[in-house]
């Protein structure tokens, strides 16, 4: 999917919305587990039936699918299939974080692009442009680098200050990453609970998209990300998983999981509406 399509679908469905597919084995419905060989993907099958219409992308977190080993990988793999098959207006993105050597990123990303089939993967820069290229060879796919995470190690290493310039390590990469790809095949992450933040960002790169984790239950203002980093494009993917995926433990799990997507939702067309983006 090229970024025309992805803002095409924005459009339509007016919504940015991705939902988080970090199935857990334990939080899944205990009916599902107790009668369900298949119960990951079972899982996954009826909260994407009941959200798609609601969102325009979907971020499996690889973590939870390794996790349970081959039966994991399965899951994963047929719930690649599934919505490609069913809903294959949606943008699916593998949340992987992965980033090595060239020859290994190779292998990376012929996993997540021929094998698998996904239109984007996170990918950390940490060991530079030779990590990351290799992703950026295939044609309307994506690398989504992480350029400035929520969480709270990230004032170990992304704040610092180059001694000389002044500018921060997040700043750095989002710079020189711009050398490497283009806004037709590079995205980055930017957690939501630094919205603020969103707008040093932009000046950066402000015709980039950026995948936004951490509204919802992580606590990120839906608003105050649209505020500082919209663009004219939209440019925003926000995600949302436990608050969406998690709505309810019972038979009603896939009917929660709509409920609160199309709440989203409808807080987003809202947003795009009032800057006259649909």
């Amino acid at each position: 999917m090229n970024k025309q399509q992805l803002f095409e679908q924005i459009k339509i469905k007016k919504s940015f919305l991705c939902v988080g597919l970090d199935t857990d084995i334990q939080k899944i419905p205990e009916f599902l587990k107790a009668n369900d060989s298949n119960a990951v993907f079972s899982f996954n099958q009826a909260i994407i039936d009941a959200t798609a219409d609601y969102c325009v992308a979907y971020k499996p977190n690889l973590a939870f699918y390794e996790s349970l080993g081959l039966e994991g990988w399965q899951a994963l793999e047929k719930t690649v299939n599934y919505i490609r098959e069913k809903h294959p207006d949606q943008f699916i993105i593998a949340d992987a974080k992965r980033g090595d050597i060239g020859n290994t990123s190779s292998m990376y990303a012929r996993t997540f692009f021929s094998t698998m089939d996904f239109d984007a993967v996170t990918v950390a820069p940490y060991m530079g442009e030779d990590s990351v290229t290799p992703f950026l060879s295939y044609k309307n796919k994506w690398v989504i680098l992480l350029a400035l995470t929520s969480n709270k190690g990230a004032f170990d290493f992304q704040f610092t200050e180059d001694a000389e310039t002044g500018a921060k390590l997040f700043e750095k990469v989002l710079k020189i990453s711009q050398q490497w790809g283009s806004t037709d095949n590079l995205m980055y992450v930017v957690g939501a609970t630094r919205a603020d933040m969103l707008l040093e960002v932009r000046k950066l790169v402000p015709d980039h998209f950026l995948l936004v984790p951490g509204v919802g239950a992580q606590g990120g203002s839906l608003q105050e990300v649209a505020k500082y980093g919209m663009n004219d494009t939209c440019g925003l993917l926000v995600n949302s998983s436990r608050q969406i995926i998690y709505a309810s433990s019972e038979k009603d799990f896939a009917k929660a999981a709509q409920a609160e997507a199309q709440k989203v939702q409808q807080e987003m067309e809202a947003i795009l509406r009032k800057v006259a983006l649909v």
